[in-house]
């Protein structure tokens, strides 16, 4: 009774799912838009020109600032440097606030 049986290839093949590897599934992939393309449906739709039907945002639209002008550049950050400038604009805040306090 104690003898090991060697299972059929058959049945091998049924009970080992995890040696398998599952099809990758079909996505459809979008074009992302871009800033321009997105400022454009803005001012041309008129669904974004409102907010659930009540609130106007045709103000808002008006005065929000193009994208040029909210782009920076990237700066890297010098961990002692910064801790250097931070410190003493804070040093010469409180200077200031010193010398206003005895006038």
């Amino acid at each position: 009774a104690d003898i090991p049986v060697i299972p059929d290839l058959e049945e091998v093949q049924e009970e080992d799912l995890a040696m398998q590897v599952a099809a990758p599934p079909s996505v459809q992939v979008n074009r992302v838009l871009t800033y321009q393309d997105l400022d454009k449906d803005l001012m041309k739709y008129a669904a974004f020109q409102t907010l659930d039907g009540e609130v106007d945002l045709k103000l808002l639209t008006k005065v929000l600032a193009p994208e040029n002008e909210l782009r920076e550049d990237d700066v890297s950050w010098d961990w002692d440097h910064l801790f250097t400038e931070v410190s003493s604009e804070l040093v010469t805040e409180w200077d200031v606030g010193q010398s206003e306090r005895e006038d």
